[in-house]
């Protein structure tokens, strides 16, 4: 088996065959350039190299073209002779074939359902993708660490408004414990689950939740599968998309083992639209990120991202990224040029040109590479000519999606969802336990002011059997039937005050207790 992909090469002018080492391919790499200038190919070659190699790989279809990695490529497709001719120009032997491939998708219809719990989220991430403020993701912490020790399981949406609800009736009492727990904070937070739910959001929480085993299978002639997830219609709503794509890259962070240095990544992460991830997002965010990218390496993971400028991904991230394709950015404005030369000088510079004027000029399908060569150093840049995919260039149409679709394994494990008994539900149970014990001890506080009246009546009855007690109603003015009228308020008020107070709020504290 290679232990390398094969990118492209050239002529005249151009680099010599430019490979991708299979070994140092979990060191990350860069995709960058202007619309229209080849990015979409260059994603699509390297999931046919990676999948070729053996390694499974995850990407987002952000404009529905990549579901082409499925079907052989036609030569009766109208650039095939360009395609022929620029493999005869690079030295490549062109087949095509088409590969191994499984839909995926947070709505459900171009691919099998994609879900993670709320719980699996976490906080952090959940107020990126609610876009809280400090406070509201503090008052969102403290309702996860309520669920944590109530042991309230949050696995979808309907769990969390609950759960915020119940938490803005008890305010009082948590904020004694867990500390401050406005009102306002909460109905802000059920505010922005109200907008994630109408854009569609809802359906990404809840069960069964993504195995990530199941994104990291082989063929069965062993060739990696490529999980494509339909991010077209994802993209109306992007802080969603970005973040579901951060949660699932930190979920193969923290749930992976270390395997060092692999001979080849055990899964290869393509983020397309990466500014969506750093657009606007908080230090912690951004260091959390960085943290992944430097560590996830060593779980066996790549991770590439795909923007149009370079510029759009921080510095601390950009450093880690060790294999770069960079197709043409255009210089209209100042600081367009301003971008470029940025751009330039991320490269080891090529003696036989300047390496700013060949990411503006270079055409469509050419890019200027650079990747770790074989002692692990970038290599210096080179203009390269990039190779023809050997699956189809464009979609495919639905009735082939669904042909596959219906083959897939995922489906039976996926399709159907999942509603086992969870935070929602637990909560309703309590309220109605405790209303029944409420209503339980208003019945037993009515049969004891029934009894209380029952027992004056019969003490007036008794006291009217005797001429003397007569005598003395006479002659005291209805003193002994003004102290029963007494015995009988006592008695009402005690059962309508603390002690059916006592009966309800042990009820009530049992609920928050859990008990």
């Amino acid at each position: 088996m290679t232990d390398h992909i094969f990118i492209g090469g050239g002529g005249d002018g151009y680099a010599a065959p430019q490979q991708l080492l299979l070994e140092y391919a979990n060191r990350h790499g860069l995709i960058a350039g202007a619309t229209g200038t080849g990015k979409t190919v260059t994603l699509q070659i390297l999931a046919e190299g990676f999948s070729a190699a053996g390694v499974p790989v995850f990407l987002a279809d952000v404009k529905g073209d990549l579901s082409g990695l499925a079907a052989t490529g036609r030569e009766d497709f109208r650039l095939h002779d360009a395609f022929m001719k620029r493999a005869g120009t690079i030295g490549l032997d062109l087949t095509y074939s088409a590969f191994p491939v499984t839909f995926w998708d947070l709505f459900a219809e171009q691919g099998h359902p994609v879900r993670a719990t709320v719980a699996e989220m976490g906080p952090l991430i959940l107020s990126r993708l609610l876009d809280l403020s400090d406070v509201q993701e503090g008052v969102l912490n403290v309702v996860f660490k309520v669920a944590d020790d109530q042991g309230l399981p949050l696995l979808d949406l309907e769990d969390l408004q609950k759960l915020l609800l119940w938490c803005g009736q008890n305010a009082r009492d948590l904020s004694l414990e867990y500390g401050n727990v406005s009102a306002a904070s909460v109905g802000a937070i059920q505010r922005q689950l109200l907008i994630l739910d109408n854009q569609g959001g809802a359906g990404i929480f809840g069960e069964p939740a993504l195995d990530l085993a199941d994104i990291m299978r082989n063929s069965e002639d062993g060739r990696g599968m490529i999980n494509i997830l339909a991010a077209d219609r994802l993209m109306n709503a992007p802080r969603l998309y970005a973040t579901f794509l951060l949660w699932l890259l930190s979920e193969l962070f923290e749930e992976l083992p270390e395997v060092g240095n692999p001979d080849k990544p055990k899964l290869v992460f393509f983020f397309d639209e990466a500014h969506l991830l750093f657009d606007d997002a908080p230090k912690a965010l951004i260091d959390k990120v960085e943290q992944v990218a430097r560590l996830i390496r060593s779980k066996g993971v790549g991770v590439y991202f795909i923007t149009q400028n370079p510029g759009d991904v921080p510095d601390t991230v950009l450093g880690q990224l060790g294999n770069r394709f960079q197709h043409a950015l255009r210089a209209f404005t100042a600081r367009d040029r301003k971008d470029l030369d940025k751009a330039a000088q991320t490269y080891r510079d090529n003696p036989r040109f300047d390496t700013a004027e060949a990411i503006r000029d270079v055409g469509t399908g050419e890019a200027v590479t650079s990747m770790l060569d074989a002692k692990g150093v970038p290599g210096i840049v080179e203009r390269t000519l990039i190779r023809p995919p050997a699956s189809q260039l464009g979609p495919i149409d639905i009735a082939q999606r669904d042909a596959i679709m219906a083959a897939s394994p995922m489906g039976a494990k996926y399709d159907t969802r999942l509603d086992r008994d969870s935070a929602a539900e637990m909560l309703a149970r309590r309220a109605s336990e405790a209303a029944d014990a409420a209503a339980r001890a208003d019945a037993q506080e009515a049969e004891a002011e029934d009894e209380a009246r029952e027992f004056a009546r019969a003490r007036r009855y008794d006291g009217g059997r005797t001429s003397r007690s007569r005598r003395l109603n006479d002659d005291k003015g209805g003193t002994a039937e003004a102290l029963s009228e007494a015995l009988t308020s006592a008695v009402v008020k005690e059962l309508r005050g603390t002690t059916g107070r006592r009966i309800v709020r042990g009820i009530l504290g049992g609920l928050f207790k859990g008990r």
